[in-house]
């Protein structure tokens, strides 16, 4: 299927690995020209010639703290600058640490709403105008667990919902020119995932590793855990014209794990 990506501009964030990278290659893939993003200079730059390797459109990287103003400010403009415009904006940030509620300190419940909602906030609002002449797209990368809460994610579970809130919102508001939708991942094969499984091991959740992995895949009727080139390519596929009548939805990618009827 020709995903009518052809020239457009797209900006990806948080994409030097995972789920935010699998995103860019594959925006790129389909002659999206794209600018990636992270805050470690090196990996983002490693991440851009990788995805240059089968790239049909142009690839460049731009360093940003999505915590920071002006390091958004800067990211959207060195879009425009690069390619013209803003046609697509793919949001999508780290996760905030696990652990249970009573560990959590307030700090890092600031720390999660800035990270995980005020970035995407900041991104359409400096993004909006391009968007909106250009009749452009929003694709949020969320988490399954907005819709079913996953053990020992406390920041992630509660924090992640106003970011589908404000899809919503913004489905309506900035419609009919702007369309916007999420993408809830399950278990992917990213650094993410191998992070929570680390940090379950230390607190004494898994024996090790291993153990850690087999327990996430538990309960996934596909018998497996998700590659990050499907996500990124139903990000694509929402990002292109041929979902020109997909507005305002979640779409769960998870291998048929949750149980949720919605």
């Amino acid at each position: 299927m020709d995903l009518q990506l052809q020239g457009d501009a797209a900006l990806v964030t948080a994409s030097s690995s995972g789920l935010g990278k699998a995103s860019a290659r594959a925006l790129a893939q389909e002659g999206a020209n794209v600018v990636m993003n992270s805050r470690d200079e090196a990996r983002l730059q490693a991440a851009v010639e990788d995805v240059r390797e089968d790239a049909d459109g142009d690839v460049v990287g731009q360093v940003g703290d999505l915590t920071e103003p002006s390091d958004i400010e800067a990211l959207v403009e060195r879009t425009v600058e690069e390619f013209g415009t803003v046609d697509h904006l793919v949001t999508n940030a780290g996760g905030p640490p696990s652990g249970p509620f009573l560990e959590k300190t307030e700090g890092d419940w600031y720390d999660a709403y800035d990270l995980l909602v005020m970035s995407v906030v900041r991104l359409v609002h400096e993004a909006a105008e391009s968007l909106q002449d250009g009749g452009g797209t929003i694709v949020n990368i969320a988490s399954s667990s907005v819709k079913e809460a996953i053990d020992g994610l406390v920041l992630s579970n509660s924090v992640r919902m106003s970011v589908i809130g404000l899809e919503k919102t913004l489905s309506k508001e900035l419609a009919p020119d702007v369309r916007a939708n999420a993408v809830l991942p399950g278990v992917h094969e990213t650094p993410r995932v191998e992070e929570v499984i680390e940090q379950g091991v230390e607190r004494g959740d898994y024996e090790d590793y291993q153990d850690g992995l087999e327990d996430h895949r538990t309960g996934i009727p596909v018998g497996r855990t998700g590659d990050p080139m499907e996500l990124g390519r139903t990000v694509a596929f929402l990002s292109s014209p041929q979902a020109g009548y997909i507005n305002g939805e979640t779409v769960t990618i998870d291998g048929g794990a949750g149980s949720s009827n919605l």
